[in-house]
């Protein structure tokens, strides 16, 4: 009889304490939740899967974007998930249900709470049924606790309760948002390991005032009005050449040490596009995708691509690092020169390259012809999450360049 109650006793421990034994992490669902400012809770989904003992992948999701992550490393109860492309990594302790830790941006010194629960798949909690649909184009104003206000385009789609969509501002979009509207305040959210963004806001038919969190250093107050009819200004006359000026011209080191400028041969008689850029930038990430897309589907030896790098990064060293991180997970076969490191002073960056009026926007993208005129330049990216805009930029950007390649 004692044997019995032995080995019951034994089960129940076992199935009791099942959260704390190490190197398991359970699959399927999680809910994470990052803690920003005013101790605001930004929530997102994941989904774990054990590919083989001790080895997952994840599945991160905001609204129609999937990021798939495959370097996760587990040792005891201890979890590091590094997130692609960014420097940006989640590190904690775990139990099979359970994460506790941190969101840590290294170079930036940015640091953020971090806990994830499994088996929850809704992002926010609803309070009840909707007072409004919030569907369309608002016309917005953020207003930081610090620095001047500026104007936005918000584009949501609403189905039931469920929001996505995204802000629109001259210098790119906030990328995926997804979130909630219940009785009558809206949240939405997006965490892909460079931005940590929560918005939260009353709602009536024509209006939105709200909050906007970007992690735990920056709070902006929002306003908003339904405009289908509003626009921003054009992305194409917020940065120009100086008067006197028609070219662009640069020096900057490549991974060899090599100063590589647009006088070289390599670029001799092609259309160049010169990205200015950093690894550390979504807007500058969607950017690269789209031009590596685009090399592919169009490959012309007349068409050159070189990016121009500004980075976070404290040492040169670290810096390439980061580049060739960029360059192997995205397939990036164009040449990313580093322009700075340290920081990414958009003064200092407009010294050097002073034949421009600012450098408003990373990234801010330059065309220049077969005779090395410069055509046109693009201030910040609309991305994937701004639809058919994203879908206008393409063709308008593909109609230009075999204009040139054709002149």
């Amino acid at each position: 009889m004692k044997r019995i109650f032995f080995i019951f006793g034994l089960f129940v421990m076992l199935n009791g304490c099942r959260d704390f034994n190490t190197g398991v992490l359970a699959e399927g669902i999680w809910l994470a939740q990052l803690t920003v400012g005013d101790d605001q809770s930004l929530p997102f989904n994941f989904r774990l899967k054990e590919v083989e003992r001790g080895t997952y992948t994840m599945e991160l999701y905001n609204a129609d974007e999937t990021i798939y992550i495959d370097e996760i490393k587990v040792k005891g109860d201890s979890v590091i998930i590094r997130l692609p492309v960014f420097e940006g990594y989640l590190a904690g302790k775990f139990t099979a249900h359970g994460i506790r830790g941190k969101f840590i941006k290294e170079n930036e010194d940015r640091v953020l709470p971090f806990r994830a629960v499994h088996g929850i798949k809704e992002r926010f909690k609803s309070k009840g049924i909707p007072n409004t649909n919030i569907s369309g184009d608002w016309e917005v104003e953020f207003i930081p606790e610090e620095g001047e206000s500026y104007k936005a385009k918000g584009i949501f789609k609403q189905v039931d309760d469920k929001v996505s969509g995204t802000f629109r501002t001259t210098t790119g979009d906030y990328r995926f948002l997804e979130g909630i509207n219940s009785v009558d305040s809206v949240k939405f959210s997006t965490f892909d390991g460079a931005r940590a963004y929560l918005f939260k806001a009353k709602t009536t038919d024509s209006s939105m005032v709200g909050v906007f969190y970007s992690g735990n250093h920056s709070k902006e107050f929002f306003r908003a009005k339904r405009n289908e009819n509003y626009e921003l200004p054009n992305s194409e006359a917020l940065t120009y050449l100086k008067k006197g000026y028609h070219t662009l011209s640069f020096s900057f080191p490549d991974y060899n040490g090599n100063l590589v400028s647009l006088s070289d041969p390599a670029f001799k008689d092609k259309v160049v596009i010169v990205q200015i850029m950093g690894t550390w930038c979504p807007n500058c990430l969607d950017e690269t995708k789209f031009l590596v897309e685009y090399l592919k589907k169009h490959s012309n030896e007349k068409i050159a691509v070189v990016a121009l790098a500004f980075e976070y990064a404290k040492t040169r060293e670290s810096a390439y690092k980061s580049i060739d991180r960029l360059k192997e997970r995205i397939g990036v076969q164009y040449p990313i020169l580093l322009a700075q490191y340290g920081g990414i002073d958009k003064e200092m960056a407009q010294k050097k390259l002073p034949m421009l009026n600012h450098v408003l926007s990373f990234p801010t993208t330059i065309i220049v012809d077969k005779k090395g005129d410069v055509q046109k330049i693009y201030t910040g990216f609309n991305g994937p999450a701004t639809g058919s805009n994203y879908e206008s930029f393409k063709k308008d950007f593909h109609y230009f360049i075999l204009q040139l390649l054709q002149a």
